[in-house]
């Protein structure tokens, strides 16, 4: 009796334990997860332990039990299976597998990638964000005291808007107890082109986020939804009407039983009521900005760029070997969200053969071979330009100004605030512009590019067309600064343009009066080349007037004289 209840309680408490570890360890019960393999080792050991806590042997007598010799025996075939599948999975004997788990197609830059207007271009990074989202908690004096905010700071596209989003965490696990039955009311968004920041209330409270506890943490629930699915980094959205969700890749082993990671299905949780949809990657909602994360299309695209040759080239020879530059940043382009970054050789050089935009949604990837600078350089050359000042570069943002490739970079003061704006050509970095605002800082840049023979002024081929009519409408205003006149004439509607500094005589005519001008047509307002007319009082008309005036006077005088 004695027996059977010690091996009871030994079962007992290696189930105990095994469940304690389950719950707070959450491995997916699936063969190509790591920590299920280590939890399995570990059930084993335990078993080991209390086996032979009972059985008391001498150091010399473990290999004669039996019981022993059966543990060991599903211990070393635990651990062997562990090694070897690493090994088989790994790019040292499947380096051609991984070079294919990406599609790299090459991609055309003016095309792809449009002028952005000024309105759509994220100005800010993550680091500034996360400053502007806690100024923002700061001064909510309700909720400042219990919550804080996460520092997810997940970039999307939110009604065709750049924007970064987080949502609010609890404070303490003394605050989770005292508000987890509201849940978290609210998430931060910030507007990463105007730099608005929006508290946006909820009109229910978050219930399952990351800093949740027990069954209500977002890991714990999805994984006892979905305890077969291997989970990839979560991240933090909103669909077009504002709903919070959590975002869940799910992982897919193309490679052995660990190797080649890549997503296969995405599961969404709502937020507020932890409801979970299931989707194949291939059938994911438009509104989802985040299905790859920036780190997993890197890792992909630098299995691409270095095992073109084999693993051992890319140790040894590294011949043809390209790998991406330390850093990324996100593009939007038709509302989706892209991963920027470098292609450089493995040799560490100064510069870029090209760049690669990668869809977080889709996995697809465009190489464009475009050789230039290096994001590190091109911050090194804006941070030149201000070093009296000691700003600090962040990390570019690739644009198309004018079909150029240019890096536009944010400087920041020592408080992390966006200060002033650089634009560098990605093919000339020395080429730099600076400026308060974007749009200053654009002017300065296109006005470099002319300096440069980068970029010409388009020949003017529109014919020269001539008018004679009355005007029938007459305006002022000023441009740049230079007063112009706006006038129409009678039989059209074309609006023409006349600087009073190039045509001072415009200010003698009224409406009605007959002009001839020489002018070539524009897209709003013509531009007027040659100007002449006749006013209604011509200053001829008015010498001979003023002669007859003389004359009149004259005679009337010589009268007077006579009748005298």
């Amino acid at each position: 009796m004695k027996k059977r209840k010690w091996k009871g309680i030994a079962i007992l408490a290696v189930l105990v334990l095994a469940a304690v570890y389950y719950y707070v360890a959450l491995p997916a019960l699936n063969l190509h997860s790591s920590d299920l393999w280590m939890f399995l080792i570990l059930v084993v050991i335990l078993a080991a332990l209390f086996y032979l806590k009972k059985k008391k042997p001498a150091r010399h007598e473990w290999k004669e039990l039996k019981g022993f010799k059966l543990i060991g025996g599903v211990l070393v075939l635990l651990v062997g299976s562990y090694l070897i599948g690493s090994l088989l999975s790994s790019p040292i004997v499947n380096a051609r597998k991984y070079q294919q788990l990406l599609e790299v197609k090459e991609g055309e830059f003016t095309k792809d990638i449009e002028e952005l207007s000024f309105d759509q271009i994220p100005l800010l990074d993550r680091d500034s964000a996360q400053i502007l989202g806690n100024r923002k908690m700061g001064s909510m004096v309700d909720m400042v005291s219990q919550f804080e905010v996460d520092d997810l700071y997940s970039q999307i596209n939110y009604q065709d808007q750049p924007v970064r989003v987080s949502p609010l965490r609890y404070a303490s696990l003394i605050k989770w107890f005292t508000n987890q039955s509201d849940g978290i009311p609210a998430y931060v968004r910030i507007d990463m082109a105007t730099q608005n920041t929006e508290l946006v209330k909820l009109s229910e409270g978050m219930k399952y986020t990351t800093s949740d506890h027990f069954n209500r943490n977002i890991y714990r629930h999805l994984r006892f939804r979905y305890p077969t699915y291997i989970f990839n980094e979560l991240s933090f959205e909103i669909d077009e009407e504002g709903v919070p969700y959590w975002i869940c890749p799910v992982r897919k082993y193309n490679i052995g039983l660990f190797g080649g990671v890549t997503v296969g299905r995405v599961v969404l949780c709502n937020a507020v009521t932890g409801e979970t949809q299931d989707y194949a990657i291939e059938d994911v909602p438009q509104w989802i900005d985040r299905a790859y994360s920036a780190d997993l299309l890197v890792e992909l695209y630098d299995y691409y760029g270095t095992l073109k040759h084999g693993y051992f080239n890319s140790v040894l020879g590294q011949k043809d070997c390209l790998i991406t530059t330390n850093g990324y940043n996100y593009l939007a382009v038709d509302d989706d969200v892209w991963v920027y970054t470098g292609v450089t050789s493995v040799s560490g050089d100064q510069s870029n053969v090209g760049f690669v935009l990668m869809n977080q949604r889709t996995m697809e990837t465009k190489f464009y071979a475009i050789e230039g600078a290096t994001e590190t350089s091109a911050m090194s050359s804006a941070e030149g330009q201000v070093q009296n000042l000691k700003y600090v570069a962040t990390f570019p943002l690739l644009l198309n100004i004018s079909g150029e490739p240019t890096y536009f970079i944010a400087l920041k003061d020592d408080a992390g605030l966006v200060k002033k704006y650089a634009m560098v050509n990605v093919q000339k970095y020395q080429i730099v512009a600076i400026g308060d605002t974007v749009s200053s800082c654009e002017e300065s840049y296109t006005s470099l590019m002319y300096e440069n023979g980068i970029k010409v002024v388009d020949a003017d081929t529109r014919q020269v067309e001539k008018i004679t009519a009355p005007i029938r409408k007459i305006a002022q205003g000023v441009v740049d600064g230079n007063s112009h006149y706006f006038i129409m004439l009678e039989g059209t509607d074309a609006i023409f343009d006349i600087p009073v500094t190039d045509y001072i005589g415009i200010i003698r005519y009224e409406i009605g009066d007959e002009v001839t001008i020489e002018y070539k047509v524009g897209e709003e307002t013509n531009t007027v080349l040659s100007l002449n007319g006749k006013t209604k009082t011509s200053p001829v008309e008015r010498e001979d007037e003023d002669t007859e005036e003389e004359s009149t006077e004259e005679e009337s005088t010589e009268g007077m004289e006579e009748d005298s």
